[in-house]
């Protein structure tokens, strides 16, 4: 018999592929994925420890995620694999998504997408969210099985009504290019919001460059500066760049030069490249005392540092607001 126990894993981002071009042309690689996290580390390791060794698939795979995260134990693949195996042996969700995650990876096993799937499979028919969004990633992206975006589709849904946000972003990509489900863009607007709404930067910045395009929503430069904004407070550097250009060009802020500098600043540093050519362009209209006053906004600005980078991911979802060159 199943256990059909869904996971409270605290949930680690992969990055996300973005769009490149209008709304019509996308990247084919541009799923994203959940990976497992650690258990908390003040986990009462003897404790998980004991009852793993007793046969519990829960501590299994809690032990199994320690020596998989480094957490309590030393960093050891082959560790995680043998006792998540153990839980997935007993047909425990997480014990099964997180083994998953090693095979489709190649960490502390051979790499093999089947296998992955298979135990994707195995958890996202107990309901679990997050295999439900990475066994939809491999149906998009054909690995493991032949690529079918109707089961992707299918999938994201599932994991999307079961709560997941990135799910509902990857929902969302496949209404804008029509693949899986006809191509409908209100109901992307409607998934990105979703995602949106729950503080997910990538889906804040898809949400705003349809606001800032018209695409699926009526055109509204303020809620497109609304939505950037958030994602660039959460630390997003293409949002940032957007921001900035919002900035440099008015729409939707009033036209500030200095807080363009400070946000196109700020995606610099977090490794988006075309702020640095944005700050050239700027600071040759600018006097030496508003970069100088720029600079030391953007030294002062108090974001978080996001795992989520312009340039971790091989495309976009939401194009840059600024004119392809």
């Amino acid at each position: 018999m199943r256990r059909n126990r869904r996971a409270l894993l605290t949930i680690t981002l992969l990055p996300m592929l973005w769009f490149e071009g209008s709304a019509t042309t996308r990247s084919e690689d541009q799923t994203q994925r959940y990976s497992p996290s650690s258990p908390a580390a003040n986990s009462q390791t003897s404790s998980v420890l004991e009852r793993a060794q007793q046969g519990d698939p829960q501590a299994e795979d809690q032990l199994g995620r320690f020596y998989m995260t480094g957490t309590n134990f030393s960093l050891d693949y082959r560790q995680a694999v043998a006792w998540l195996q153990k839980s997935a042996d007993q047909n425990f969700a997480d014990g099964e998504f997180a083994l998953g995650y090693l095979y489709e990876h190649g960490r502390g096993v051979k790499k093999s997408y089947r296998e992955a799937l298979r135990l994707y499979t195995a958890a996202a028919e107990q309901g679990h969210a997050m295999a439900e969004n990475n066994l939809g990633s491999m149906y998009e992206r054909g690995e493991g099985a032949r690529k079918d975006f109707g089961q992707a589709a299918e999938w994201y849904r599932k994991a999307a009504d079961h709560g997941g946000f990135i799910a509902a972003c990857n929902l969302a990509s496949l209404y804008l290019r029509g693949k899986g489900v006809p191509r409908d863009y209100a109901q992307a607007a409607t998934w990105f919001r979703a995602a949106a709404n729950r503080g997910y930067p990538p889906a804040q910045e898809d949400l705003a460059w349809m606001y800032f395009t018209g695409t699926g929503v009526e055109l509204d430069f303020s809620e497109a500066a609304k939505w950037v904004r958030r994602a660039s407070e959460l630390g997003y550097p293409r949002a940032q760049l957007d921001l900035g250009y919002l900035y440099e060009q008015g729409k939707g802020v009033p036209m500030d030069h200095v807080a363009a500098y400070m946000w196109y600043k700020a995606a610099a540093d977090g490794g988006e490249r075309r702020a640095v050519s944005q700050l050239k362009i700027l600071s040759s209209i600018m006097t030496e005392a508003q970069i100088k006053q720029a600079n030391v906004a953007a030294a002062e600005l108090k974001i978080p540092k996001s795992s989520l980078s312009s340039d971790s991911h091989s495309g976009s979802i939401g194009i840059s607001f600024l004119p392809p060159r």
